[in-house]
């Protein structure tokens, strides 16, 4: 670049209009208001290009994962022709598996988009400011300090955000899993690289940092199991009852409105607990994820109406007051014309008047 030449830098336009006009205030000119709003413009127009395609690589990358690599179709018909026909279990165990991979494969998509996004910026940005003539050696220099000022003053957000990364590729949770992580429990709404967004049973929002998640119970992966407890009276006979559950279960099973959700043949196990006031027998069903309350729902009501029809008794808890005589207030007779009358107090308890 000649001596006499007005541009600070080697600029190709300014130099350009000053050869033409032999004017340093129009090449100046030029340079501010043409040449650096096409040289700012041409770097974000890069920036975007590049976020593009790298959005676009990664979308390709998760259809690819949620697929598994073939086509859930093609899958599906060389498993038949190699076993004949899919039993009904591995349909189920294929469709949650399938669910799982969807799911995990677009949590993953969103991290990497958006560790892109946040990378492109920074480059991007760093190249507009040297544009502006800003001196980026200094902000350069300085990244090894700031980090580490990050490290030690914002330590719950390195904290969060290493949390997050490690529980997306471990596939502890992913978007729409049921989870239980101690202080909330709830739906998963959005998983960030910083909290995790729930929703409970009662439509309340929780937000969790991922640092601040210490263990993880999830409800839904793979598969879930209905557990359904069922009390009956110290008189019945349990082999009867026990009989009873299993041909509604099976009954259960059979059905063709639950066929798609219920894997396994449902399993009575028996005798669970002894109770006060009952018999615990303990039903156990293994269905598809997030299917157990439903599945569980229907069981319990199945099994009331067998056993009002069967005649089995369901206890519930009751309570006898004496009183000074020794006698028991089940022995009196309260009934219309007994000449005995039952008072209720405001503390709940029960006396009950006799006649001399």
């Amino acid at each position: 670049m000649l001596l006499s030449s007005p541009c600070e830098k080697d600029e190709s336009l300014c130099n350009w209009v000053y050869d033409r006009t032999d004017s340093r205030p129009m090449a100046n000119l030029s340079d501010w208001f043409i040449g650096l709003p096409l040289a700012i413009f041409g770097l974000l127009a890069l920036m975007m290009v590049l976020r593009f395609v790298c959005h676009r690589l990664v979308d390709r990358l998760v259809s690819r994962a949620e697929g598994g690599g073939v086509l859930p179709g093609r899958a599906s018909w060389f498993r038949r022709r190699q076993t004949g026909e899919q039993t009904h279990t591995q349909e189920l165990r294929d469709l949650a598996a399938a669910t799982r991979r969807v799911q995990r494969a677009k949590t993953m998509g969103d991290l990497l988009k958006s560790v892109i996004t946040g990378v492109l910026i920074a480059v991007f940005g760093t190249m507009i400011l040297s544009q502006l003539g800003v001196n980026i050696a200094p902000i350069i220099a300085s990244a090894g300090i700031l980090g580490i000022a990050l490290g030690f003053g914002a330590q719950s957000l390195v904290k969060d955000f290493l949390s997050g990364v490690f529980m997306i590729f471990e596939d502890q949770f992913g978007v729409g899993d049921v989870i239980d992580v101690g202080a909330a429990s709830g739906t998963v709404e959005a998983v960030s690289l910083r909290v995790t967004r729930l929703r409970d049973l009662d439509g309340t929002v929780w937000y969790v940092p991922n640092g601040e998640i210490l263990r993880v119970g999830n409800k839904s992966q793979n598969w879930s199991r209905a557990v359904v407890d069922i009390g009956v009276g110290y008189d019945e006979d349990l082999a009867r009852a026990k009989k009873v559950l299993a041909e509604v279960a099976h009954e259960l099973w059979e059905d063709e409105d639950f066929r798609s959700v219920i894997i396994e043949e449902p399993e009575v196990t028996g005798v669970e607990a002894l109770n006060p006031d009952a018999i615990t027998l303990r039903v156990l069903v293994k269905t598809a994820p997030m299917e157990q309350w439903a599945v569980a729902r229907e069981l319990r009501q199945r099994i009331k109406a067998r056993f009002d029809h069967e005649g089995i008794e369901i206890p519930f808890q009751q309570r006898v007051v004496w009183h000074r005589d020794g006698r028991p207030h089940s022995a009196y007779d309260t009934g219309p014309g007994s000449g005995v009358e039952a008072e209720v107090s405001a503390d709940g308890d029960e006396t009950v008047a006799v006649p001399d």
